[in-house]
């Protein structure tokens, strides 16, 4: 089958060193043309931490919703294409948390917001955790952490207050391939 859409054309935008923004003229599967626009981003890696019976969270101001949010550790670096996944999730997960895994185990892949981004993510699972320091970027200066258990996590998720889209996915992982 034929892609439903095709790009005829395509530009950049905006691009600083976290993002870059294109506009793609494209025809779609009935012929029609129109624009796209598709943010694109580097590869970014989420890690579900957990150590005797807790997982770790942290929570972080969200400046683009304007509150506060729990999350997994995650975070991409930049544009830059040389890095390996692993070292990228043993990173955020030390620089957020300052926990080191003895075992991290790559255990899916998620898509941001297809719908708009190519920004795609490798979810893992940390265990065997060592706490060290946390070393966050200024952006993260406010961040806290939280270790709850698995009832009290699904119970964050069920009643909205874990409401990041790719804490839920990662968790569904993890959960569905019975790593919690």
């Amino acid at each position: 089958m034929a892609d439903a859409i095709t790009r005829l054309s395509s530009r950049r935008i905006y691009e600083n060193r976290w993002l870059r923004l294109r506009e793609d003229r494209v025809r779609r599967l009935d012929g029609s043309e129109g624009i796209y626009s598709v943010l694109e981003r580097a590869e970014f890696a989420v890690i579900c931490p957990v150590q005797d019976g807790l997982i770790h969270l942290v929570e972080q101001f969200r400046y683009p919703i304007g509150r506060r949010s729990w999350e997994f550790p995650m975070g991409t670096w930049e544009f830059r294409a040389d890095v390996d996944p692993r070292d990228l999730a043993a990173g955020e997960l030390r620089e957020e948390t300052g926990l080191s895994a003895g075992t991290l185990t790559e255990i899916g892949r998620v898509f941001q917001a297809p719908g708009y981004s190519d920004q795609a993510g490798r979810v893992f699972f940390a265990t065997d955790l060592t706490e060290g320091d946390s070393t966050p970027e200024p952006e993260e200066q406010d961040m806290i952490q939280g270790r709850f258990t698995l009832a009290e996590f699904e119970r964050m998720i069920r009643e909205g207050v874990v409401q990041d889209v790719i804490t839920i996915s990662a968790f569904a992982i993890a959960r569905l391939k019975g790593f919690v």
